[in-house]
C-alpha cells in the first residue's frame, strides 16, 4: 500500500489579482490562506478565504467585489438630474454621480453635485425654491430700459443708462441674484469743466489753447494736463488731472497767466517753452 507523502510542500499557483479589492497572503505552499478585501464601496460576492490544497489548487475561486448600489437618486419637486453614466432601469452602484438642475423659475438651493456613497446612500437631496427680486430703483441722473413695477424672476436683467453728458460708472446691466437681491447698481458720473480761463492744456494728446476747448467740458474718469513752470531750470513740465464726478482738481503748481503774458507773451508761458 502506498503512503502519500508531504515531506516536498506542494505550491499552489499565485493568484489571480482582485478587481477593486486586495488579497492578503503570506505564502503559496500547501495549507497557505489568503484573505479577500474588498475597496471602499464594494462588496464581497463569494468566499473571504481560500487554502492551498494537496493537490496544489486553490480551494475556492477569486471571489469578485460587487459595487454597493444605491437606487435612484430622489429628486426634489420643479427639479430634475441627469446621471453621468447610463442607468438601467431603477439601479445606480458606487460612484455613480448626478447633477441637479431646476425648472425655471426655480432656484436650486444645496449641492448641485449628488453621489451614490460607499453606505449605499445618495448625498443629501437640495431643494428648488422660486426667487423673486422686488422692482429696480433708478439711478440718479440715469433711466432704465424697464420701468414696469413688477416682480422679477431669478436671473432676469435691467439694463441702464445715463442722461446726457453723464457716464456710466459700473456694469450697465443688473441681475436678480439668488438672494432676492439686485446686483450692485451703476451710477452715473457728472462731466467736468476746467477752471481756467487762460493756458493751454493736453487732452487726449492734443496741445489745446483752453478757449479752443468748446465746449469747456470733459467726461468723467477723463484725463487732463495742465503746464507748470519749473522756476529754477525755467523748463515747463506737464501735470495730470482727472475729472471725478463732475470735479477736477487745478494742480497747485499751475500758476495762471497775467492777460498781457497771455495776450503779447504767451510764447513764454510753460506750455511753450522747452520741457523739463
Amino acid at each position: 500500500m502506498k503512503m502519500l507523502s508531504f515531506s516536498l510542500a506542494k505550491h499552489c499557483p499565485y493568484p489571480d489579482p482582485l478587481r477593486n479589492g486586495e488579497l492578503h497572503y503570506e505564502d503559496t505552499v500547501y495549507q497557505s490562506t489568503i484573505n479577500y478585501t474588498c475597496h471602499e464601496g464594494y462588496t464581497l460576492s463569494g468566499p473571504n478565504t481560500t487554502k492551498c490544497q494537496a493537490d496544489g489548487k486553490w480551494s475556492t475561486p477569486v471571489p469578485l467585489c460587487k459595487p454597493v448600489s444605491c437606487g435612484l437618486a430622489p429628486i426634489p419637486k420643479f427639479g430634475l438630474i441627469s446621471y453621468n453614466k447610463r442607468v438601467n432601469g431603477n439601479t445606480t452602484y458606487f460612484g455613480t454621480h448626478g447633477t441637479y438642475e431646476c425648472l425655471p423659475p426655480y432656484v436650486l438651493f444645496g449641492n448641485a453635485h449628488a453621489e451614490c456613497t460607499a453606505n449605499g446612500n445618495w448625498t443629501e437631496t437640495p431643494e428648488c425654491r422660486v426667487v423673486t427680486c422686488p422692482p429696480p430703483e433708478n439711478i440718479f441722473n440715469g433711466y432704465m430700459s424697464s420701468n414696469n413695477q413688477q416682480n422679477y424672476n431669478f436671473m432676469e436683467t435691467v439694463q441702464y443708462g445715463c442722461k446726457g453728458d453723464y457716464m456710466l460708472e459700473g456694469t450697465f446691466q443688473i441681475v436678480c441674484q439668488k438672494n432676492g437681491n439686485w446686483s450692485e447698481k451703476p451710477a452715473c458720473k457728472a462731466p467736468c469743466s476746467i477752471d481756467i480761463k487762460r493756458g493751454r492744456i493736453l487732452y487726449k494728446e492734443k496741445k489745446l489753447w483752453i478757449e479752443d476747448l468748446n465746449p469747456n467740458k470733459v467726461f468723467h474718469s477723463d484725463i487732463v494736463s495742465v503746464y507748470c513752470l519749473e522756476k529754477v531750470r525755467k523748463c515747463g513740465y506737464a501735470v495730470s488731472t482727472q475729472c471725478i464726478d463732475g470735479k477736477l482738481k487745478i494742480p497747485e503748481c499751475y500758476e495762471e497767466p497775467s492777460g498781457i503774458e497771455y495776450g503779447i507773451h504767451s510764447s513764454s508761458l510753460p506750455s511753450e517753452i522747452q520741457g523739463c
